[in-house]
């Protein structure tokens, strides 16, 4: 099987190369590519793949922009961590999707739903490009989180949080008058529930609101530093791999 790889940030795109190879040593990885130009031109060429694994936001802008112009008729598997209304278009296509931070068992799971796949998407079975663009550029996601504290329930507006964080295995909520709430949910389910256009999570332990970014400088290792507008437990810091991801999404306002 022929693969290529579209990925902007390099540990994860290095990462999923080594899983997919060891899973599927028969696998020939065609090229990685972390722009939608150098896709575009790759999947130009006369060598097709057979599967894509495709970051959605790319360098150079999303990655839908690149079935404008490529023609592309094999699978193809997202990685992103939008919200789950874009990821039920994607599926009903037959096409599936892995949430960052991904492990070995979400890689072997894709991979074995493209094994059972009889035949390959044709053109017209693509999602509808325009459509998804449409909606990833709306503030969707979920509007509240009901939270229990000093044995009373109640709903914090998603609005009003400014970040969430990991402690001790249990993701909190912080809101912006430094309440602060524990959830039942694991950090990567919380980061499919909120707008992808709203909340970054810029590292494993860390996702915040855009409303909540006070200033950025750089740090030691090409690293960026974050400083919210309330306090945090921990600095937050973003490794140089994903930091033109992380500007690309504050310029996407």
């Amino acid at each position: 099987m022929n693969i290529i790889i579209i990925e902007d940030e390099f540990r994860a795109a290095k990462s999923l190369q080594n899983l997919i190879l060891d899973l599927k040593p028969e696998s020939k990885i065609l090229g990685v590519y972390d722009s939608i130009e150098t896709s575009v031109k790759a999947l130009s060429t006369p060598i097709k793949p057979d599967l894509i694994f495709m970051d959605i936001q790319l360098s150079d802008g999303l990655s839908f922009e690149i079935f404008k112009t490529a023609e592309i008729t094999c699978p193809v598997i997202f990685c992103t961590a939008f919200d789950q209304y874009m990821l039920d278009a994607f599926k009903s296509k037959g096409v599936d999707y892995i949430l960052k931070p991904f492990s070995r068992e979400d890689i072997a799971e894709a991979l074995r739903k493209v094994d059972d796949l009889k035949k390959f998407f044709s053109k017209n079975e693509l999602p509808d490009i325009e459509f998804l663009l449409q909606k990833i550029n709306q503030p969707t996601g979920k509007s509240s989180f009901l939270v229990f504290k000093n044995q009373k329930y109640t709903t914090i507006l998603t609005e009003n949080i400014a970040y969430f964080y990991i402690h001790n295995e249990i993701t909190h909520l912080v809101t912006f008058d430094k309440e602060q709430f524990q959830l039942s949910q694991p950090l990567g389910q919380v980061a499919e529930q909120v707008s992808g256009k709203q909340f970054f999570r810029i590292n494993r332990q860390y996702l915040v609101n855009f409303k909540a970014i006070k200033e950025m400088e750089h740090y030691f290792q090409r690293k960026i530093l974050v400083k919210l507008v309330i306090e945090t437990p921990e600095s937050l810091l973003i490794n140089k791999e994903k930091t033109h991801s992380f500007f690309t999404w504050l310029e996407d306002r």
